[in-house]
């Protein structure tokens, strides 16, 4: 576990090595996987939070699927769009991808303290470019790519795509549920 949090903290400190690391190695996708689902917890909390449970686990749900899409279309745009002239991905290249992404979330856990009345709106927006930072390194080092204007343009591109679905999608999960605003 103190493995894990050294890992965790590294991710957040935008440390290229831990990118690297995690890259290499196939067997760090479950402490990947624990980082995107805090990360959607924690984020759920200090966006909806004042807005019960069922706001909460709407919040962590689309979350989880805003940030499946984002690394989804990360990979799909810097692999197919702004790859450059190199060779067709290979699969190993999607699983580092995701893998590098799940440790990229790490600083969006930040946004729990959305909580704190006043505070929503700031944290959000610097937890969102921390994490397209460190999603920019993940890129990068996932696909070992030199440009790193390349890998930041893919992240972005992916982020907004993202961010949309996100968006509609708790539009219409708050109405289908009758969640009110908070």
């Amino acid at each position: 576990m103190r493995l894990y949090f050294k890992r965790f903290f590294q991710a957040a400190r935008l440390d290229v090595s831990l990118y690297q690391e995690v890259v290499a190695d196939p067997r760090l996708l479950n402490q990947a996987w624990i980082t995107v689902l805090l990360y959607a917890m924690l984020a759920a909390w200090g966006s909806f939070g004042r807005a019960g449970a069922v706001g909460s686990n709407i919040g962590m749900i689309s979350a989880l699927i805003g940030w499946y899409i984002w690394a989804f279309s990360s990979y799909f745009i810097a692999t197919r769009m702004l790859r450059g002239g190199s060779a067709e991905p290979q699969r190993a290249e999607r699983k580092a991808v995701i893998r590098s992404m799940g440790f990229a979330c790490a600083p969006g856990v930040i946004q729990v303290l959305g909580i704190i009345p006043g505070l929503g709106i700031a944290v959000l927006l610097l937890s969102s470019i921390w994490m397209m930072v460190a999603a920019t390194i993940a890129i990068k080092e996932a696909l070992n790519f030199e440009s790193t204007a390349r890998a930041a343009g893919a992240c972005i591109i992916g982020w907004i795509i993202g961010a949309v679905a996100q968006g509609l999608l708790l539009v219409v999960l708050f109405s289908v549920f009758g969640v009110p605003k908070t």
